[in-house]
């Protein structure tokens, strides 16, 4: 089984983490964070608020992670990706999940050094080899060239799949999207700075996101179409053509993206269904999910799915303009699509 390692242990780290222990798909040898209390560490694994407490506990053993049936893990504290030794736990492939930016220049390091043979990085930083969302542009995956790769953002992988799938079937002329996004950890319970998580210490510029995360809805900018635009160029989405907007909800988990696109081939209704049903019948991967239930947002709290598609949204308007509303688990759904990629790369590679 291909050994993997996991540095950043938050809320992305770890739901990567229980996803593969559902799975099975790799072994995970180390994990690497900056927290120094190895019991704190094992208890944010085995205690969730959002998924619960896990079936197999874990505790610490020394400078390990050790599970009740068994399973040892290393686990170091370094601030930087590059300061563990990856190779020497056997580590074939390295996810960075610490969203912290200075360690996508260290993974380059990482490579460099032959320590490992992939990293993988959980957001969508410009300095990488290739960013990979599945449905939208594996295809252009070329492992001659590629070590740091981006696995993208939760938001990408849910809209830029279904984006393609209506530009290759209808065209898109323009559009806009708006995203609803649960909050994150690095937002405040109180009024306070907004400070920033890919560059600690640094206090982001959009001081409305300092605002208390508990009882706002706070409007922000988003990068959900920068990162959707950059993985569909070739097919002409581009943030000419497309506009965005955000708002971070006061909510805890499941995301939401309110998708208005003008279609350049006439459609109607009954077409973009049939095309979704197809799309869901025929694809590989748990991509795209078609809903016709009066569901809520908690109701896809650990959707395996990269999108569900809520077809009780779903309108052409004199035929071109097309309303479309996704939902998605922005941990869970997201994790399971980096495993994924790692999934393909490991078989590309004949590893």
């Amino acid at each position: 089984m291909l050994k993997i390692g996991i540095n950043g242990f938050g809320r992305i780290g770890r739901a990567i983490f229980r996803n593969n222990l559902d799975k099975k798909m790799f072994e995970v040898v180390a994990i690497n964070d900056v927290n120094p209390n190895i019991k704190n560490i094992a208890y944010t694994l085995n205690y969730d608020t959002l998924y619960d407490r896990l079936h197999v506990l874990y505790k610490a053993e020394g400078n390990s992670l050790m599970s009740e049936d068994g399973h040892v893990i290393a686990v170091t504290h370094e601030k930087s990706i590059n300061d563990v030794d990856w190779a020497a736990h056997g580590c074939d492939f390295v996810i960075d999940a610490s969203g912290v930016y200075s360690n996508v220049v260290d993974a380059h390091k990482l490579i460099e050094r032959k320590g490992v043979k992939r990293v993988f990085i959980t957001h969508c930083p410009n300095n990488v080899d290739f960013t990979m969302v599945l449905g939208a542009n594996e295809t252009d995956l070329d492992l001659d060239k590629q070590f740091v790769i981006s696995t993208s953002i939760c938001d990408a992988t849910a809209i830029a799949p279904v984006m393609k799938a209506v530009s290759d079937r209808f065209g898109i002329t323009h559009g806009y999207a708006t995203t609803l996004h649960p909050w994150l950890n690095y937002q405040n319970l109180m009024d306070g700075p907004a400070s920033s998580w890919s560059v600690p210490g640094e206090i982001y510029h959009h001081f409305a996101l300092g605002r208390s995360a508990i009882g706002n809805m706070i409007p922000k900018p988003t990068t959900a179409i920068t990162a959707t635009c950059s993985v569909l160029k070739k097919h002409g989405i581009t943030e000419d053509i497309i506009g965005s907007f955000s708002y971070r909800t006061p909510t805890a988990i499941v995301g939401s993206a309110d998708l208005t696109l003008h279609l350049r081939d006439r459609a109607e209704t009954k077409d973009v269904l049939a095309m979704f049903e197809e799309m869901e019948q025929t694809q590989f991967w748990p991509i795209i999910h078609n809903n016709w239930e009066p569901l809520v947002s908690l109701d896809f709290k650990k959707a395996d799915f990269a999108a569900v598609v809520d077809h009780r949204w779903t309108n052409v308007i004199q035929g071109h303009m097309l309303k479309l509303v996704l939902w998605y688990d922005n941990e869970w759904g997201y994790a399971a699509r980096v495993l994924d990629q790692l999934k393909l790369v490991q078989n590309k590679l004949g590893l």
